[in-house]
């Protein structure tokens, strides 16, 4: 792994705390993209079976074997041997033999299925197919279940979460139980960056809007994976590492939390 930042997961390992997210990437454009995103410096690759571009992030991934690759287990695909065959087809997809960190992509409670995807998750991990397990959209209830049901608390949530929408309920639970938070969507789909706060806070810093809503991420003790279609964008979004943010500027970052600002679907109805 480069000499990037990286956050301690509760099962001993590590995970980049920057990352690169490929949703909505055709599967033709991932190869160049994902090769870009790794040239740049990103060491964290995040895809999923629902993105359809497994095939190309993985041979955009080549010949780095170090990079730290996620993928998730798509809706459709949850339940004990359904989990187990879908892993199995993203991983000849990929082109790998493991992944690093294996998610369940929604709860989807209305079907009651999580808990026996997860438990094939478990196994997966037992037999090195993964090697950190994981969950994405989880709300309290949803992880409160899986730590009791199998006593297995997943290594990451990966949530929407940006300026807008902060979470903090969520973010609690995760730091109560060791789980690390991935933001997905982390400069509000572009929506955040235009704010005045954001604007002023550019100025202030000489850096790129979005590389200062990343930077607040990265403060703020989470994984984040943004995704850039243009070489230029990737660049602008790395060099949130290249700098910090003041204490009062994060105050005003956070300032901008709005329980009601959520961008995408909501978990506990979307399935």
């Amino acid at each position: 792994m480069s000499d990037q930042p990286v956050l301690p997961l509760n099962d001993g390992r590590q995970i980049p705390q920057l990352g690169f997210g490929t949703w909505q990437i055709p599967d033709e454009d991932a190869e160049g993209i994902v090769h870009q995103a790794i040239e740049t410096g990103y060491w964290l690759i995040d895809t999923a079976a629902i993105y359809r571009n497994e095939g190309g992030v993985g041979r955009g991934i080549g010949r780095w074997s170090d990079i730290f690759l996620q993928t998730k287990v798509w809706n459709e695909s949850q339940g004990y041997e359904r989990t187990k065959k879908a892993v199995a087809k993203s991983l000849e997809r990929l082109g790998v033999t493991f992944v690093d960190m294996l998610l369940i992509h929604w709860p989807c409670p209305d079907k009651g299925l999580f808990v026996d995807t997860w438990r094939a998750m478990i196994e997966l991990r037992e037999e090195k197919l993964a090697h950190s397990i994981g969950v994405s959209n989880f709300r309290p209830q949803d992880l409160d279940r899986l730590v009791k049901e199998t006593g297995v608390i997943p290594a990451v949530n990966q949530i929407e979460l940006h300026p807008g929408f902060q979470q903090r309920e969520l973010q609690q639970v995760h730091r109560e139980l060791g789980i690390v938070t991935q933001s997905w969507s982390p400069l509000g789909q572009g929506r955040t960056i235009g704010h005045d706060t954001i604007r002023a806070i550019a100025e202030e810093t000489g850096q790129p809007a979005g590389a200062v809503i990343i930077r607040w991420h990265l403060q703020k003790g989470f994984s984040t994976i943004p995704k850039a279609s243009r070489r230029e964008h990737m660049k602008a979004n790395f060099r949130a590492l290249s700098f910090t943010l003041t204490d009062d500027q994060m105050e005003r970052i956070d300032a901008l939390d709005d329980p009601a600002g959520r961008i995408g679907p909501d978990p506990a109805a979307f399935c």
